[in-house]
């Protein structure tokens, strides 16, 4: 396993059936030491883009924010917002995580989301998944996750329905075929 799975997707096994990240595909923003943070990028949430500006009393009249939905990002801090893009254009308000993939968790970027200044592509989470410090390690040693290189099409063009097979296949597997009992050989 690398140093760092950051920039890394993590990809639910059947082992997490009936678990809250049951088929979930995150993408991991931190790991490192101390733990990991990531976002899962295949749940959305019963709420689009333009009701959550309505809620944050944002205005942002892009035709496209009816059409965009939010994703629950995982279990923590479901109150927080955070933006996946790949555009270095707003570099000032995010940090670069991994290639041109960078996170921001302002609201500036809310307001320009869908206009010409708006980063080409991007995910809107409520909240995060997080691990503390090995718990992510030990996750992946009980076979609960398989883990790849991120894969910009996956993550920004592949529809929340068909995430958690794209991801799969980029590791070469039909995740349907993988078994849900966890064992070593």
């Amino acid at each position: 396993m690398p140093t760092s799975l950051k920039g890394h997707f993590l990809i639910a096994t059947p082992a997490l059936n009936g678990s809250y990240f049951h088929h979930s595909v995150i993408y991991l923003c931190e790991h490192d030491d101390n733990g990991a943070m990531g976002l899962v990028i295949n749940q959305p949430a019963d709420i689009m883009l333009d009701e959550l500006l309505t809620q944050v009393n944002i205005e942002n009249a892009a035709p496209s924010t009816a059409s965009t939905p939010i994703l629950l990002g995982g279990p923590m801090q479901q109150n927080q917002g955070v933006i996946l893009h790949d555009s270095p254009r707003n570099i000032e308000i995010s940090s670069q995580i991994a290639g041109d993939v960078y996170l921001c968790a302002s609201t500036d970027l809310l307001k320009i989301l869908g206009t010409e200044r708006s980063p080409a592509h991007s995910l809107i989470a409520l909240g995060y998944s997080g691990w503390e410090a090995g718990q992510l390690e030990q996750e992946i040693v009980d076979n609960s996750w398989l883990t790849t290189a991120a894969d910009n099409d996956v993550l920004f063009n592949t529809p929340s329905d068909k995430c958690w097979h794209a991801a799969a296949e980029l590791l070469g597997i039909d995740i349907n075929l993988i078994s849900d009992t966890v064992g070593h050989a």
